[in-house]
């Protein structure tokens, strides 16, 4: 899961290949889980000072698109 800007990087030297926001060790799936949790996410950028909230913002719209494009090839 690369974006154009690589903002989720898999590198096997890094938690097995988890995916995670570059630069960090925070996998994309705690962000996942935050929100699922009902916790908002301004709650996981306090929990996580190392993730923006561009590189936040920027996943989603990545992941976003991988669903609509997905979706529209059904």
């Amino acid at each position: 899961m690369a974006s154009s800007n690589n903002v989720i990087i898999r590198d096997p030297d890094v938690l097995g290949g988890t995916p995670v926001f570059r630069g960090t060790r925070v996998p994309f799936q705690a962000l996942l889980d935050y929100l699922e949790g009902g916790q908002t996410l301004d709650e996981f950028l306090e929990d996580f000072p190392t993730v923006t909230r561009e590189a936040a913002v920027h996943a989603f719209e990545h992941a976003k698109s991988l669903v609509v494009r997905r979706h529209s090839s059904c």
